[in-house]
């Protein structure tokens, strides 16, 4: 992207009535590292990559608990995520202390998108540089949703955000039919999957990745290195199976994947993330 006439802040519309302020942001998200969602009836899983800015630094956290129905995973600018997540708390914790009962998933995710689209219309904010991936189970079952710095927010069985996100998202494409129906560790296996697909040939450890869980009768929790790295062993086998299962539809992955690969994601990746 350019920067042009109509871009000096974030209430200036352009001719072709657009918000270039906000389409930056919503770019930042593709800037940072991968970070997927999916869900069953009974779970949701949460998976992002780890990346760190050297190799003298730790990562930067990307999951974080909102309460223990509700778990996010973010991907952009982490400083505006960690505020976000508290946010979230300190509405989840107000709502049950007000009602003594769990905040509805739906709720909170609407109250996150207006207090991002507030930053869409005022000359001395700017949008929130963030992607979130909301996972969480209410009375009505388990959810996930997307909240854009722009204010919306769409729910999905399954997604990815984040760089090279595309091959994620062809992967679940091909498997979201069988989600809902998954079992728990059916859908971590998924997550691992389409998680490998993010990382463009480099090897998938318990060290470049988290994952955390939440269903019924199982708190939101991330789950250890030592529990990823045998759900990687386990499934390493078949995982090199999952490709040669359609190999028509692998063929169609490559280009898919190839706008990612060649986007200047390391270029801007670094004073944001990771």
């Amino acid at each position: 992207m350019f920067r042009n006439q109509y871009d000096t802040d974030v209430t200036t519309w352009s001719p072709a009535g657009r918000l270039f302020q906000v389409e930056y942001a919503m770019e930042a998200v593709k800037q940072g590292s991968a970070a997927i969602g999916l869900r069953s009836k009974t779970h949701v899983i949460l998976a992002c990559v780890n990346k760190a800015n050297s190799e003298l630094s730790s990562h930067q956290k990307k999951i974080f608990k909102v309460d223990d129905h509700i778990g996010v995973a973010i991907a952009g600018l982490t400083a505006d995520g960690r505020v976000l997540s508290r946010y979230m708390r300190n509405e989840c914790i107000n709502y049950s202390y007000a009602y003594e009962s769990p905040l509805p998933v739906g709720r909170l995710v609407v109250q996150l998108a207006d207090k991002a689209q507030v930053c869409t219309q005022r000359s001395w904010k700017r949008p929130y540089g963030v992607g979130l991936l909301v996972g969480g189970l209410d009375e009505s079952g388990a959810h996930l949703y997307y909240n854009c710095p722009s204010g919306n927010y769409f729910e999905y069985q399954a997604f990815a955000i984040g760089s090279r996100s595309q091959a994620a998202k062809t992967y679940l494409e091909r498997r979201f039919e069988t989600f809902m129906d998954s079992s728990r560790e059916s859908l971590l296996k998924d997550a691992l999957f389409a998680l490998r697909e993010t990382l463009q040939g480099e090897k998938l450890t318990s060290s470049n990745c988290t994952v955390a869980v939440v269903g019924v009768g199982e708190a939101f929790h991330m789950l250890d290195k030592e529990t990823i790295q045998a759900l990687i062993n386990e499934f390493e086998i078949a995982g090199e199976e999952a490709p040669a299962a359609a190999p028509e539809e692998a063929g169609s992955d490559e280009p898919a994947a190839a706008p990612e690969e060649g986007a200047p994601a390391d270029q801007g990746a670094a004073p944001m993330d990771i």
